[in-house]
Order: structure tokens, then sequence, then C-alpha cells
């Protein structure tokens, strides 16, 4: 059955629509006609072409037996698939509900990668992985600011940047200007006020080493457009406004796998200590044997230094530092840091795959990025000019002056965002705001998307739907934001409800899907049901044909059994509970009086001594072996007889009772093959008539004449 499920599924997604328009050359010639309707040399060859992974463009090269084999046995799986598709449109599976309901779900997965800017895509994908090569360290002082921010407090935060950003930039030190002014809070120590100790050690605004994906990507791509030493100009994020200042740059190499000694700086004479460590090393002494006497962290001393495998971002800048520079299972000398002393032992580096077998990871974590806007957004911008978008908020017409101006006339909007604004209650910042007509009076368009337009009511219904938890600010910023919004949404839409008529791979694509499901809706009730359910059928096919297996046809293998042995396996967990001798004669007792397995096991229960008998240390089945499928028998075991098998503890005994010789298998036992055999049967007899029905007619001589 999933042999047939997966073939109409490959035949599907191989063919395009039996009605898509081709373009043929003068030199196009028909292969195949059915009903009279001709298929083209040109079409077949690109499918036949793609159902074997060869370019379209791959240059013809000589016809081998193999390759003309391959392309006969394709002409008629394509007859096939498209005399099908001819029966399953006149039968109307194409019209069933099932059929466009299925379709409907396939749908807007298939579209999606087709609302985005597939070039942008693929140079965020290209950036990401050419980043990836390389670690960065960097600093950065923050100036605050909410992603809502009304233009005045952004021009405000963006002055106060640029002045601390001059500082930076005039010869200030930089970690300690991110002390004093950074609003990021770990920048700075953190203060017990009572017992005026610091509780935790301020970062200065060093971030350690990152790489792509572990920062928001505005911060990420301008710390790595920077060298080493520069500053950047104030750079914009969700956070606020970042001055950035590149520290480091290294080689990454993925996760590593360390070892390491370390000693706190509380620990008496921990400089001597760990000098005295390594001199062990160099003498030769196992890394770990020393971790486990030397190390404080006795988490990972316990296990000779070994830590988890860790990123760069996890380990202390210093660690990142020496392990860029390190052979495999070489160790650094002793080195201080702000945790104490160290000596590291590098036992793995990873090594960056190739761009094809990252760009899935990439495309999952853009995803969950804000670059992921960035593709979208060139599709709608795109899709704008494309469809003739209007935004009314943006455009002025002229008016009459009030009395007494001097003007002839003044601009105003065409259209403006007012009512909406007036309609905001602080109650859309907690998610209960309610939509009312009453709200908006005037109904002109906002916005035109081809040929659809929107409204105020349009919007506060939008508004309405997508509230969300957030801070108050003003709502003038607030409709604005849920505006823009709005229109990349219905942008979107109306982009979508065009692909199929105005994107022509798109439509080839949807199509093949709603061949395939057609063919598998075909083929289930034609084929594969039928063979499930015609059980007087199946019994007639196997009698039949049960009759022409041969045990000398490997292909038959599957229609027989091999040799098979009944035994019964007798399992003693313990030698101790009853001797394996003992053990033996009662069971060869037992097979010669054909005593059964629970009387069998109780015989042997009786004799295991008292400390066991608690332990249910007995185990006795039955069972049946087929050759070359069990592990229990040698070669040399098949046979009548009783075998013993010691183990680690206890022993097996086997005793062999019966052996069959090779014999067919029933219809109940190789059911499954059957109704394989069976739905290939029906096929072939489907196939027959369909291809008288329809007339179908292979031009063999087109066919002698097709090569690639």
């Amino acid at each position: 059955m999933m042999k047939k499920i997966l073939s109409a599924i490959f035949l599907s997604l191989a063919a395009l629509a039996a009605t898509a328009q081709q373009k043929t050359t003068s030199t196009d010639r028909v292969i195949f006609e059915i009903d009279g309707k001709p298929v083209m040399q040109s079409e077949f060859l690109r499918e036949f072409k793609r159902s074997i992974g060869q370019s379209q463009d791959a240059p013809t090269t000589a016809c081998t037996y193999e390759k003309r084999q391959k392309l006969e046995e394709y002409v008629q799986l394509f007859v096939n698939f498209r005399t099908k598709l001819v029966d399953a449109h006149n039968q109307g599976f194409d019209t069933t509900a099932a059929l466009s309901s299925e379709l409907a779900s396939y749908r807007d997965e298939l579209a999606a990668p087709y609302l985005i800017d597939s070039l942008s895509l693929q140079r965020l994908l290209q950036e990401a992985y050419e980043r990836n090569h390389y670690a960065v360290r960097a600093a950065h002082i923050l100036i605050k600011l909410k992603k809502t921010a009304s233009p005045a407090d952004t021009l405000q935060a963006y002055n106060r940047a640029m002045e601390v950003y001059q500082r930076a930039t005039g010869g200030a030190d930089f970690l300690q200007l991110a002390r004093e002014v950074s609003e990021d809070q770990s920048a700075r120590d953190i203060v017990d006020p009572d017992r005026k100790t610091v509780t935790s050690r301020g970062n200065s605004g060093d971030l350690g080493f990152f790489s792509v994906f572990n920062m928001v990507y505005p911060f990420e791509s301008a710390a790595y457009a920077l060298q080493p030493g520069q500053i950047s100009k104030p750079v914009r994020s969700s956070f606020g406004y970042h001055i950035i200042k590149m520290l480091d740059k290294v080689p990454y190499y993925g996760k590593s796998s360390l070892q390491h000694i370390w000693l706190s700086d509380e620990t008496t004479n921990a400089e001597g200590k760990i000098r005295e460590a390594y001199r062990k090393l160099q003498s030769g002494e196992n890394f770990g044997v020393v971790a486990r006497n030397y190390s404080d962290d006795r988490g990972s001393a316990a296990n000779g230094g070994l830590l988890p495998d860790m990123a760069i971002n996890q380990m202390p800048p210093e660690y990142v530092k020496l392990i860029s520079q390190m052979p495999l299972e070489t160790y650094s000398e002793p080195f201080h840091t702000e945790y104490g002393w160290h000596i590291i032992r590098v036992v793995k580096k990873e090594q960056i795959p190739s761009f094809e077998e990252m760009a899935p990871y990439y495309r999952q974590r853009l995803s969950r990025d804000q670059r992921s806007t960035v593709p979208q957004g060139i599709f709608i911008d795109n899709m704008k000019k494309r469809y003739h978008f209007e935004d009314y908020t943006q455009m002025l017409r002229a008016e009459k002056p009030p009395r007494g101006s001097k003007a002839k006339t003044i601009a105003l909007p065409v259209a403006t965002l007012n009512e909406a604004v007036a309609a905001m209650t602080d109650s859309v910042f907690r998610k209960r705001w309610h939509y009312a007509d009453s709200m908006i009076t005037d109904l002109s368009p906002l916005f035109a998307i081809g040929d659809r337009k929107f409204n105020a009511r349009d919007l506060l219904h939008y508004i309405e739907s997508n509230q969300r938890v957030e801070r108050e600010y003003d709502y003038a910023t607030y409709v604005q934001s849920r505006y823009n919004d709005f229109i990349n949404q219905e942008v979107l839409r109306y982009a979508d409800s065009r692909l199929e008529q105005d994107n022509a791979d798109f439509r080839e694509l949807l199509q093949e899907y709603r061949n395939g499901l057609l063919i598998f809706s075909y083929n289930d009730k034609m084929i594969w049901s039928r063979a499930m359910a015609d059980t007087a059928g199946l019994k007639k096919f196997y009698e039949e044909h049960s009759a022409t297996r041969s045990l000398d046809n490997p292909d038959h293998a599957p229609y027989f059994w091999n040799t098979r042995a009944r035994v019964t396996i007798v399992t003693v967990a313990d030698s101790n509970a009853i001797p394996s001798a003992k053990a033996t004669k009662i069971v060869q007792q037992a097979a010669a009086k054909r005593t059964s397995n629970g009387t069998l096991r109780s015989t042997l229960i009786s004799k295991v001594g008292k400390a066991y008998k608690d332990a249910n240390p007995v185990e006795v089945r039955t069972e049946t072996l087929e050759r070359g499928k069990q592990e229990t028998l040698t070669d040399n075991q098949w046979r009548q007889g009783t075998y013993y098998y010691p183990a680690e503890k206890g022993y097996t005994i086997v005793v062999v009772e019966q052996i069959t010789p090779p014999t067919i298998k029933s219809l109940s036992e190789a059911r499954g093959y059957y109704i394989n055999d069976y739905q290939d049967y029906l096929e072939g007899q489907l196939m027959q008539q369909l291809r008288q029905r329809y007339n179908v007619k292979i031009h063999q001589d087109v066919v002698d004449e097709t090569y690639y």
C-alpha cells in the first residue's frame, strides 16, 4: 500500500497539469495522444528529466541501453498517469469537496515562499553563512528608547547617543564610559545598599563573543561591519540606540568540548597551585587526573575536568580567544580571568558545514528573527508598485481657503486617521477595546490596492482583532503603527489572491499538487481500496499465482517460509538457583513426555534453592524460529535435540522439537505481498481498459528519436 502511495505522489509531482499550455518549438513533435489530445515531446522530456534529477539545460549525451530502457519505462508511467488524469476528470473526482478542502490545507504552505522576495532571502542566508565563520567580541553603550517612541523622543535619544559617540571617539575609555552612561544595567556593578558591598560585577558593556543570530539583527550587522578597535555611530534596535565598539574577532568553530582546571581567587595560593598543576601536566601526567586532584570545579573535576559542549557565547572571552588558536588535544598555559586561574584543554572543535547543509537551519532561525521582515518587506514594496497601491493619507488635495485668507488654495490630506485616533481609549493597551460603527462617519477610502479599497471602519476592525497588552503611548503613534501593519496585511492578502493568476511557477506547482491529490483519490477508489475489499478476488488471485512461485527464484523469497524450528526455550537467570546439569535433565525428560510449559516450569521451580524462590528465576516459552531470521540456533543445530547456552550469570536451554522444511506461505501469512501484487494486477487491467477507451496512441518513432 505504501509503495502505491509514494508512487502516486512521485508521479503527481513529476507531471504538469494536463491542461497546461506548452510552448513548443517548430521541431516539437507529438509523442503520444490521449482521447485525441496531443502531449508534446518537449513536455515529456522536461518531466522525464525532472524525474531523474537531470538539469533541463544538461547537454545530450550518448544513448546507452540503460538510458534507453529508463526512458522507455517512463513513457509507460507518464502515459498511465496522464490517462488516469483524463478519466479522473471525466468521473468528477476533481469536483469533490474533499479534494478542494485538502488542497486548501496545502495552499498556504505552498504559497509562503512566493510571498517573500527570494533574492533578498538568499542574500540573507548567504550573509548568515559568511558571518558564521567568525565570532566577534563587542562592547556597547545603550541609550534606551521604546519601539513606540514619538518622533520628539526619538530625536532626543538620538542626540544623546551622538553625544556619547563623540566622547567615545574623542579619546574616552569606552568601558569606563559604558559604566558611567549606559542604560544597560548589566554594565554597572550591583551594590547591596545595606552592606555597601558589590553583589554582582558589571560587564562594563563588554558582551563577550557572539556569532550570527545571537544578537538582534541591527546590532549584529553593525558589529560585523566593524574592525577591532572601531566604534560605530548610534545604531537603532528595538531596545534603543547602541554605540558599539569591536573588541576582537576570531574564527568561529561551532561548539567546543573542553577540559579545564580552575582555581578560585579565594583559594589559598591559587596561582601557586595552578602552576604546580601545570608542571604536573608538563611532566606527562594525565589531564583528567590533574583536574581531579587540583580543580575547584568539583562538578567537572569528578569527570576529569570535562565540561558540557559549549558555544562561544557560553564561555568566558578568554576561553574563546585561546581555543581559536589551539590545536586539538593540546592544553594552555595557566591564565587569569575575573573568575580565577585556569588551564584548558581542547578535546573537540566543530567545523562549519557547507552552505547547503546549513541553509535549512538558517531558514528556521531566520523565521524567528527580526531579519525575516526584510524579504517580506521588499516583496510588499514590489507588490505595491505592481498593483498600484495608493495611500490617500499621504496625498494632498486642493481646497478653497477660509474666508479672509489671501491664499487662492490650500493643500489638505485626501484622507486622515483623525477619527480612528479619536476612537482610541486606554483599554486598547489592555486588549479590552471594542469597535462601534458610530466611531466613524467618514467612509472615504484610506488606501487602495488593486481593485480593493479600505476605510477607517476596516482599520478599526483590524485594530480590535489585533490588540495586545502593552505599555501605553500616544494614540496617534499607536494608530499609525497599526495602520502600517494593516496595509502590509492587505497587500500580502491581495498578492496571495493573485498568485494563481499572475505567477506561472506557483500556478504549475499548485496544479501538480492538485493532480497528485486527484490521482491519489482515483487510485484509492479504483485500485487500492478495491483490492483490500475484494476478498474473493484476492483469494482467487492467490490460488492462481501461489502455484507459480518457486524457491529457486530469489524474487519469490517473501512468499515462502524458510526452514523453521519449533523450540522450547528455558531461561534460568542465576546458575546458583538450579545447577545446569539438573535443569537439562529435567528439560529433556519433559520433552520426551511432551510436558506442557507450565508443568515444566513448576517442576524446575520446585528444584530451586530456597534463597531464589521469590526471585522468579525460571522462564519457559515456546517459539517458532525461521532459518536466516534468528540468532538462537547455529547452523549445525537445525535438527532435533537439546542445546545449552551459558550466560554471564545464568544459562539458556533450547529444545528443538520439530523441523519444518521450506513451504509456501498461506494467504493470511503473506497477505501484504499478495495485496500488493493484486493491486498491480488490477491496475494493469484498468490501464488496458483506459487505453482502449481513450484511444491512447504512442508515437514510437518519436520515442525512438528522443534523447537526453
